[in-house]
């Protein structure tokens, strides 16, 4: 699907459920136990739910070269990407034993960038939208100014 046609996909303009919400975590713990974490020993999984009612979801792939490691997050964004585009919704990351972890700054930006401000994070410290997340946060708006 060309970014064209995802652009004019339905879009869900409702809040995720609490079902929603069990669902990414649970597509999170299930895509963490694929991670190749062989040097960290860390495992992380993530899933997010797309404007469209996809569920995208990425582990982290880990490389001896350890600045060509891939986080979690890269993969659920190829995913989307991969699946014909979207806006992420909602997004929940957990390590290997399933507890909530917040991404790193890196990642962030990356949620930031397909989901924007509006976009919802499961955090340690509950449900908070990006703009909370990521205050300030650079766009691509920024480019046009």
């Amino acid at each position: 699907m060309s970014q064209a046609s995802a652009e004019n996909s339905p879009t869900r303009s409702d809040a995720p459920t609490e079902s929603d919400w069990e669902e990414l975590r649970r597509a999170a713990v299930e895509i963490a136990g694929r991670a190749y974490a062989p040097y960290s020993h860390y495992p992380v999984g993530v899933a997010g739910l797309v404007d469209d009612g996809r569920i995208v979801r990425g582990c982290n792939v880990e490389n001896a070269g350890y600045g060509v490691t891939l986080c979690a997050e890269c993969g659920m964004v190829s995913e989307l990407i991969a699946g014909g585009g979207g806006r992420l919704v909602a997004v929940w990351c957990v390590d290997g034993k399933g507890a909530t972890i917040m991404p790193c700054g890196r990642c962030r930006q990356l949620v930031w960038e397909h989901g924007g401000a509006e976009c919802l994070l499961q955090t340690p410290e509950g449900v908070l939208r990006m703009d909370q997340v990521l205050p300030q946060a650079f766009g691509p708006e920024d480019l046009t100014r």
